[in-house]
């Protein structure tokens, strides 16, 4: 059974975010819409362990410098539930590669809430620009549409 265990990232470059619009997959949760860069643990692994890895695989790029920023239960409907370690990235060597799950793309974080992004999504993406050091935040969905948002153990929707 795959790990329910996830580590997303937004790695930082001249005020833009390295967003993944996800196109190239049949199956997947996140079908067109765009994230960060990430994925599910494998065996053993640390959080910063799959965040490395994924990132490598992912992008072509080795992070030097990340900061875990929160931690994110997502409840999508009837499937199981994911806990994702959120992180934020500024500084990276290497050559960005092609994906194999999507499209790779700098976006200014201004103009991150225009794409097709998760409603939750945009909820965090204000706690990254408040500064906030490390959040708890629980999102439940029916399909698309968020259904309930809980912040540091409050309801917020």
């Amino acid at each position: 059974m795959r790990s329910n265990l996830t580590t997303l990232c937004y790695i930082e470059k001249d005020d833009s975010y390295l967003m993944l619009h996800r196109v190239k997959k049949k199956e997947d949760i996140n079908k067109d819409k765009w994230i960060g860069v990430g994925g599910h643990f494998e065996a053993d692994e640390s959080p910063e362990e799959c965040l490395l890895r994924e990132v490598l695989e992912e992008t072509g790029l080795e992070l030097i410098s990340w900061k875990l920023r929160g931690i994110i239960t997502f409840i999508p409907g009837s499937s199981q539930t994911e806990y994702m370690f959120l992180y934020t990235a500024d500084e990276y060597t290497g050559t960005m590669t092609e994906c194999d799950e999507g499209t790779l793309e700098w976006v200014e974080k201004s103009k991150v809430y225009d794409l097709p992004i998760w409603e939750g999504d945009k909820i965090f993406f204000r706690l990254l620009e408040e500064g906030r050091e490390f959040f708890s935040l629980k999102m439940r969905y029916e399909g698309d549409c968020l259904t309930e948002a809980v912040l540091d153990g409050r309801n917020i929707t």
